[in-house]
């Protein structure tokens, strides 16, 4: 019977499974034959990992050999393993800002340079228009002082 009553002779049958009446509470077959809600059918749900428990728990070498100590000793190496897990990823994330951090640094730094050199060469363009300007103006000043002196030139001559 369910809830009190089970038949813990044998744990469930997975070949038999499809025929029975198990109890949620315990995953044993249920002889009392009446529905009731805490009892479900294997039909309708099956839940293998409830039948692995109930297999773990129903046998006495499992018992008598400590097969609980085996699973809390799992639980506790599975606790210890995401721990560490845990602090691996914080000092991957801290690495990862300190990275972040010092990308962004240089970036501004070659930006700043960057900036800086594109005002250099603004200088230096408006510094060549300057000497260009200068130029064309010597050369016609030249030029002027070329036909002055020619000038003069003829006017010795002839005297």
């Amino acid at each position: 019977m369910c809830r009190g009553g089970w038949v813990r002779s044998e744990p469930l049958n997975v070949r038999r499974r499809a025929h029975a009446r198990v109890c949620a509470i315990g995953g044993w077959p249920c002889t009392s034959g009446v529905a009731k809600p805490w009892c479900w059918s294997a039909d309708a749900q099956l839940r293998p990992h409830l039948d692995l428990l109930a297999l773990t728990f129903s046998g006495k070498r499992a018992l008598s050999a400590g097969g609980f100590d085996q699973v809390i000793k799992m639980c506790d190496n599975m606790v210890a393993m995401l721990k560490q897990e845990q602090l691996d990823d914080a000092h991957k994330q801290e690495y990862c800002a300190a990275q972040f951090n010092t990308a962004d640094d240089k970036k501004k730094a070659l930006e700043r340079t960057v900036a800086d050199e594109s005002t250099a060469i603004e200088n230096a363009k408006e510094g060549l228009d300057t000497l260009i300007h200068e130029i064309a103006a010597l050369e016609a000043g030249i030029k002027a002082l070329d036909k002055t002196v020619a000038g003069a030139t003829e006017q010795r001559k002839a005297e």
